[in-house]
């Protein structure tokens, strides 16, 4: 009978990197390449469908890094990874990082873009593959509980933050959001009044501007530290816990609240629900109501509320109606909500 292959994924975001790890996997009769992904999010996707023995992973990606997509590898669909890593100083923390997180081993890239240069890895490669394959799947679980609780007590700290903005909302958001830190120890949901469409366009412009990562919110997203989470147009976003997980659901079938949809009211209720008072609720400039239920609600569970102050809104109707409940612990123009944000969580 013969002997089962080693079912191998390789995940490059370079077309060409991916062609010649294709190459050196292709040649070994013991190997069967059984997926290819071009960043970390597809990683995530490929390697719940596949279940490969090993995966190589290159640590620089976009969408998902290299480090990112391993947490989630590690913790959905275990496998035994090595990581690719560049030579660079910065390339080295991570791969140490990675390592630690349950990386099994790494090879470096050679300096050279030469394909001869990247063929030279291939026997290195291929041996680290059969070793890997040595180490049992308990073994790359087990050593990263330690080591990611140390990290986490340090990364995380149990709340949230939840803005809210309607007319006049982009000008302040930029005022807020590329001013946190990149290890902000908390996810952010975003609810912006726009339509379908434009809040993709302004995650994305977000996302550039910032140290944190700002995505258009999908249904099934777990909640990340130091991510940005924007609700799409014409979308309630809510949050419900599962698997001992914060993931975000979508829901297109309530009607509009105030008049509108997305609602901050919507996701600040299901929000103050799970997160009680470690609920941070920001409401920034906009016409209406919309967040004062929500504030309320993040005052019931003792959360906290941080309200624009007129000076900088566009159109100080929300925030104003929170101040006039009497639901904001804070009142501040939007220059000053970030190192308030910081000061909270």
């Amino acid at each position: 009978m013969e002997k089962e292959k080693i079912k191998v994924m390789i995940v490059d975001d370079s077309p060409f990197m991916r062609m010649i790890l294709k190459d050196v996997i292709d040649r070994e009769q013991d190997m069967e390449l059984v997926a290819a992904a071009k960043d970390g999010m597809e990683a995530v996707e490929l390697a719940l469908k596949h279940r490969p023995d090993v995966i190589t992973m290159d640590v620089e990606m976009p969408k998902l890094n290299g480090i990112e997509a391993l947490k989630e590898i590690i913790k959905r669909a275990p496998s035994r990874i090595i990581m690719v890593s560049s030579l660079t100083e910065e390339g080295a923390e991570i791969t140490l990082l990675a390592l630690e997180l349950g990386a099994v081993d790494f090879v470096t890239k050679p300096s050279g873009s030469v394909s001869m240069d990247f063929r030279k890895m291939g026997p290195e490669l291929v041996q680290k593959i059969r070793d890997a394959m040595k180490i049992s799947l308990n073994q790359v679980m087990l050593r990263r509980k330690p080591l990611a609780g140390l990290k986490v007590k340090t990364m995380v700290s149990g709340k949230i933050v939840v803005i809210g903005s309607s007319t006049g909302g982009p000008r302040s958001l930029d005022l807020v959001i590329p001013a946190l830190p990149k290890e902000f120890p908390a996810p952010i949901l975003l609810v912006q009044h726009m339509p379908p469409g434009f809040t993709k366009s302004l995650a994305q412009r977000l996302d550039r501007i910032s140290q944190l990562t700002v995505k258009e919110a999908e249904d099934g997203d777990i909640l990340k530290p130091g991510w940005v989470y924007v609700a799409p147009g014409d979308i309630h976003m809510g949050i419900k816990y599962q698997d001992r997980k914060a993931i975000i659901y979508l829901d297109k079938k309530t009607e509009k609240i105030n008049n509108v949809r997305p609602a901050v009211d919507y996701t600040l209720d299901k929000v103050a629900e799970i997160y009680k008072e470690n609920t941070v609720a920001a409401i920034l400039t906009g016409m209406g109501k919309d967040g004062t239920k929500g504030a309320f609600k993040v005052k019931f569970f003792k959360g906290t509320v941080i309200a624009e102050s007129q000076e900088t809104c566009v159109v100080y109707g929300m925030p104003k109606s929170v101040v006039e409940e009497g639901y904001a612990d804070f009142v501040l123009p939007a220059d000053k909500i970030p190192e308030k944000l910081v000061e909270i969580i």
